[in-house]
């Protein structure tokens, strides 16, 4: 290449950058769109200092402003990508329901032939999405549930070990890790069908490969936002893959194996992975192992992380912790000292509790959609282009006093009957809503149910001045906390 075309070339390819970026964040301005202003290369992040906080912050922020403009709408940049968030609860219903068909997918990457585990339900898009979505739907009535809510409470005895050793340390307990082993033990078993005992071992392949999920450096958190907002296409001729090798191999192996001893010893269990099997005619052990593998992560994470909540919440609250015990003991007491499906959903302030953190505490800050054809919002000028990333900010609405009042406090009472019949329309949405909500519902609260009681019924817990209030959401697509959820046991004679 001749030398004066190679110059030209490195000193042109800067101005190149400077005028594409310039293009790109000018989208919401040449749409007359209220945005917080972008700086190269992170965005509205602005840094990677803000990049690493919890995006979260960065729609809460947006979705303050724009509602003190009066507006109905906002837009942002990650990187380069722009990204639109709804502020009004009718333009949101029309999002998630009303005008589904147009924003039928979440946007997330899937890849389904070089990284199979992607291809769950969360991730599929379209046809493919609906297809599983039907054949999956009736594993998680409530039928269902009772089936797999025996597995719960056997994995309660290892939880109970865990707690008595926490206790009898007169440490301070992470209350997130002891739990994170009862998620785990739980989700093993009726997911992949393994007992893993988590709490015994935690050094355990399912645990180490379990944790690598959720624990991301800087890298791995760049490199999911990237394979966010990039174009398909381009990903899938990339072959860029989300997870490692090891650790594809490792949940295909496990499911190809389980599926393939079940098969050959006639061993029927009642858990999520045998209605996989009933299903496996029309399913590949690919599908199989990326549902189970969807499963294990969300309901792992979501059930211990809002388990931990709720103990965070009560711990402060005594005299709610107090009503509670009391009637998880009425109900042991009524059944034989037995925790039981039906008394479990009897329980009017658990039920509560849990809507009351799910509220506080989301799983999610926020939910993504993609509009997958052109938008005209009716009676407005807002027209939302295809192809236009969309993110439901969950955690605002959630802490909006306009829906809820002193949203800071933990009040369960919000959702009593008579409360919950007058709550705003799309003001709370811990799982989503529309035809998109999480199918996984059911269980997860169940799941976190079953373990509120395990320890409520037995210990007094209290806050540990280790636990820094107010808190700071720690970075990840979960909802955490920064140093971590520690408490007090105080043992109780039953």
């Amino acid at each position: 290449m001749d030398i004066s075309i190679l110059i030209y070339i490195i000193l042109g390819l800067p101005a190149f950058v400077y005028l594409y970026q310039k293009w790109k964040y000018s989208y919401w301005k040449t749409r007359n769109v209220f945005h917080l202003e972008p700086s190269f290369p992170y965005g509205s992040a602005q840094s990677e200092l803000k990049l690493n906080g919890a995006m979260t912050t960065i729609v809460e922020d947006l979705y303050h402003k724009v509602k003190a403009r009066g507006l109905k709408y906002g837009g942002y940049f990650e990187f380069l990508t722009p990204m639109f968030v709804p502020v009004d609860l009718d333009l949101i219903r029309c999002i998630v329901l009303k005008d589904f068909t147009h924003f039928t997918n979440h946007g997330t990457y899937v890849n389904e032939d070089v990284d199979p585990l992607t291809g769950h339900l969360f991730n599929l898009e379209d046809e493919k999405w609906k297809v599983i979505r039907a054949k999956l739907t009736p594993t998680f009535t409530s039928g269902k549930m009772k089936m797999m809510f025996q597995t719960m409470v056997e994995c309660t005895e290892g939880l109970q070990e865990l707690l008595k050793k926490s206790a009898a340390s007169k440490e301070p307990v992470d209350i997130k890790s002891n739990l994170s082993c009862f998620t785990t033990d739980v989700i093993g078993s009726v997911a992949f069908g393994v007992d893993i005992n988590s709490m015994q071992n935690p050094d355990s392949d399912f645990r180490k490969y379990g944790n690598r999920i959720f624990t991301h450096t800087t890298l791995v958190r760049l490199k999911f936002i990237f394979l966010s907002i990039w174009p398909q296409w381009l990903i899938k001729k990339s072959g860029i893959k989300l997870f490692s090798k090891d650790l594809e191999d490792f949940y295909l192996n496990l499911i190809r194996d389980t599926v393939e001893y079940r098969e050959r010893n006639n061993i029927i269990r009642k858990d999520f992975l045998q209605l996989l099997i009933e299903l496996k005619n029309s399913l590949t052990i690919k599908e199989m192992a990326a549902q189970s593998f969807a499963f294990y992560a969300a309901g792992f994470e979501t059930s211990s992380t809002t388990m931990s909540f709720a103990l965070l919440e009560l711990s402060q609250r005594q005299d709610i912790q107090d009503q509670l015990r009391e009637e998880i003991l009425k109900a042991f007491q009524k059944d034989g000292g037995k925790m039981t499906y039906d008394s479990i959903m009897e329980m009017e302030l658990l039920e509560k509790v849990i809507s009351e953190t799910l509220r506080k505490h989301p799983p999610a800050g926020i939910l993504p959609r993609i509009c997958n054809k052109t938008y005209k919002y009716p009676d407005s000028d807002l027209v939302i282009e295809a192809g236009t990333r969309i993110n439901l900010p969950v955690y605002a609405i959630h802490r909006d006093p306009d829906y809820f009042p002193d949203p800071d406090k933990f009040d369960p009472e919000r959702f009593s009957d008579k409360n919950k019949a007058n709550m705003t329309p799309f003001s709370y949405m811990p799982f989503g809503e529309g035809p998109r909500t999480c199918i996984g519902m059911r269980f997860g609260k169940l799941q976190a149910k079953v373990g509120l009681c395990c320890v409520l019924r037995n210990y007094k817990v209290t806050l540990n001045e280790k636990t820094k209030v107010p808190i700071t959401y720690r970075s990840g697509f979960v909802s955490a906390v920064e140093g971590g959820l520690w408490v007090n046991l105080e043992p109780l004679k039953i």
